[in-house]
């Protein structure tokens, strides 16, 4: 087979990383090209064309008719085969990034090639501004990442034959290949980004029972997480917590890993969910927050993931119920002002009401004012603390009682290394390339569905969808 790939930029990072891994489980078996935007800055194991109309609107120096930059493509695809290629890969075309990438893609498609749509990230899941006015492509495959993601598209109108579950594939950690001593820190290796909810890690730290340093890998890029960032850096400052960030700018990021006492995750949102995935092959506890919706998929593998929480429960009184209701109100229908998306008043108290229970409130809903002025409770009373623990038990036993737990960590490590492999990812992927091959298929995404589906009012979390505010 022949396979182009498109993406709107090489630069490290999460779909970079996931191309990268495709590139490597196909070489043997198939010839591969890759278009982008933006070279890469490091080496890349496929070779590259410069296709400058795919980059960021942001990063162009100019806008680019979409009929030239199609030719473009077919130009570099047609340079490389005389018949062309078989299937063109495109990553992350339902982000607004590039504001004639449809227009691009649907003049492909009139050209008659064959695309497969690979989706890592949705606009419709709190990112307005990335949102496109106009319809997706129709009439052509379309991958994702999560089973969620699956069930969403397949509501909205899409159909089993041209919709595939394409799991991505993990690079294990080599527990045996270093020796590491074990330090009195627990990591969360993550670019520090909002939805990463840093808040939550710091408070779990404060339950640390041995004193622990809060390690945290990379800082953000985008302006505003890193506006985000700066605040928790000077909060941790103020109150002199146990906190290190931007430890992988220093230390290999394995050596990290190995070293560390046991992993932590308190992420409100993931596409796929590599952190739920990758601390097992370094025989690496996890702890923390569990998104069941992303972890159900991992669950059906045999990862055995009950021992992480899915909401951290905090006194809503702590924040003020009428000033929670307030901003939380006021994000949702400026949200749904910016998708001209229609919610009515009734649907809003009834999702206030049940997130609200028991005057008690998911840490992971509220944004970085309220996060601080809850840790701030925790930190001036031992009462407040003992409250936290009464309604969030775990909190007092999910570090020790996990640490020594040797069979959870090997049945996850080789239910890991057994189901997200190169092999099997390799067979997957040419699974679904001879499905697009060979069968057509004429299906659409009805968006307004799409919209219904991700704003999902018993999920709103002000830390993916409100601006950040001090």
């Amino acid at each position: 087979m022949k396979i182009a790939f498109i993406h709107y930029h090489l630069k490290t990072g999460g779909v970079t990383t996931v191309l990268k891994q495709q590139v490597e489980a196909l070489r043997e078996k198939c010839e591969v090209l890759v278009l982008s935007g933006e070279l890469p800055d490091i080496s890349f194991p496929a070779d590259s064309v410069h296709i400058p109309g795919l980059d960021y609107d942001s990063q162009s120096q100019k806008i680019y008719k979409p009929e030239k930059v199609a030719d473009d493509i077919i130009n570099a695809v047609f340079s490389r085969w005389n018949n062309g290629c078989d299937v063109l890969h495109v990553h992350n075309p339902m982000l607004a990034k590039n504001i004639n990438f449809l227009k691009i893609l649907k003049t492909l498609q009139k050209r008659e090639i064959k695309l497969f749509l690979q989706i890592h990230d949705f606009a419709e899941d709190g990112r307005p501004l990335s949102y496109f006015p106009e319809e997706y492509v129709s009439d052509c495959h379309y991958g994702v990442i999560n089973s969620r993601d699956y069930n969403i598209l397949l509501k909205a109108g899409l159909k089993k034959q041209g919709l595939h579950k394409i799991f991505n594939t993990i690079k294990p950690i080599d527990s045996d290949k270093k020796e590491s001593c074990t330090k009195n820190y627990v990591l969360y290796p993550i670019r520090a980004i909002r939805r990463k909810n840093i808040g939550e890690a710091i408070l779990l730290s404060l339950f640390f029972r041995n004193n622990e340093t809060l390690t945290i890998t990379l800082p953000p890029n985008s302006i505003s997480d890193i506006i985000s960032y700066t605040g928790w850096k000077n909060f941790v400052k103020k109150n002199n917590l146990n906190v290190e960030f931007e430890a992988g700018l220093k230390n290999d990021f394995s050596e990290l890993v190995l070293s560390a006492k046991f992993i932590i995750t308190t992420s409100i949102t993931e596409g796929f969910g590599f952190a739920f995935l990758e601390p097992w092959t370094a025989k690496k506890n996890l702890c923390g927050r569990k998104l069941p919706d992303i972890c159900h998929d991992f669950e059906k593998n045999g990862i055995a993931l009950d021992h992480l929480y899915d909401k951290l429960l905090i006194p809503l009184e702590w924040i003020g119920k009428d000033k929670f209701y307030e901003v939380w109100k006021t994000c949702i229908l400026k949200n749904c002002s910016l998708f001209n998306f229609k919610i009515n008043e009734e649907k809003i108290q009834k999702s206030f009401t049940k997130i609200t229970g028991n005057n008690n409130i998911d840490f992971g809903l509220l944004y970085e004012p309220f996060q601080k002025q809850i840790i701030s409770h925790v930190l001036s009373s031992k009462n407040k603390a003992k409250k936290l623990i009464k309604l969030n038990p775990y909190l007092s036993r999910f570090v020790n009682s996990l640490l020594s737990n040797k069979n959870l960590i090997q049945n996850n490590m080789n239910a890991v290394l057994s189901n997200y492999n190169k092999t099997t990812y390799r067979k997957n992927l040419l699974k679904i390339y001879s499905k697009i091959i060979n069968n057509s298929v004429h299906q659409r995404l009805d968006k307004n569905i799409l919209l219904s589906e991700f704003i999902n009012l018993e999920q709103f979390s002000l830390l993916k969808w409100n601006d950040y505010v001090e």
